[in-house]
């Protein structure tokens, strides 16, 4: 049997067909050699980005207080540990015979006031306590919680959310507190840790607090 011999002619069309077949072939692995490096990476950028687990406020949000009558204004404040003598005697509660630590800031008005959320959220409980008044709870994001006490009633119930702003309720007066008068007592609690208020109102959430 005669071999069968290829024409000259078409020697060089193979040999150009091989090359391209092998820069094509290198051009395809290179590509796919990088799509592996960046899977990992790409997907733990986009799991973060989408992730619902942390959620946090813009650093440029304002924390307003918790009314907008302009005859409100402070009563007590907030007992500092580190304050003077003359300061925390101020920031004393006498109830039933004893000395307590004020745990937030007492706001005063002649009149009955509204009281307003600082910051969005979402209301985590409502409830009348017979020494304290009505008391709204909210939750906001950035583990925040603020809570509003000597409330005489409220306009929430317990899972609503609230925008900055809204009335949530209004003044009152209470048991523990009555020798002020109407009054809202509020407290201000970061990862569970109650906070001197006043460090945070009217203040951006991006400021630094000592």
């Amino acid at each position: 049997m005669k071999k069968r011999k290829l024409k000259s002619f078409v020697i060089p069309s193979i040999v150009s067909l091989i090359a391209i077949a092998t820069l094509v072939t290198g051009v395809v692995l290179t590509s796919n050699s990088s799509m592996k490096e960046t899977d990992e990476p790409a997907t733990y950028v986009s799991n973060i980005i989408t992730s619902n687990d942390i959620a946090v406020m813009d650093d440029d949000v304002k924390i307003i207080n918790p009314y907008t009558d302009a005859s409100v204004t402070l009563a007590k404040t907030f007992y500092d540990y580190k304050a003077d003598a003359k300061s925390q005697e101020g920031s004393l509660i006498f109830h039933d015979n004893t000395y307590m630590q004020n745990s937030g800031v007492d706001f005063v008005s002649e009149n009955v006031f509204d009281i307003i959320a600082v910051l969005n959220g979402e209301v985590i409980d409502v409830k009348d306590d017979e020494v304290l008044g009505k008391i709204v709870e909210v939750k906001h994001e950035n583990d925040y919680i603020t809570i509003y006490q000597s409330l005489s009633e409220t306009t929430v119930k317990k899972g609503d959310k609230v925008s900055q702003g809204q009335v949530i309720g209004k003044s009152g007066t209470n048991e523990l507190d009555k020798e002020i008068g109407n009054h809202l007592h509020f407290e201000f609690y970061i990862n569970g840790q109650v906070v001197d208020p006043m460090l945070y109102l009217n203040k951006e959430l991006n400021t630094k607090t000592e």
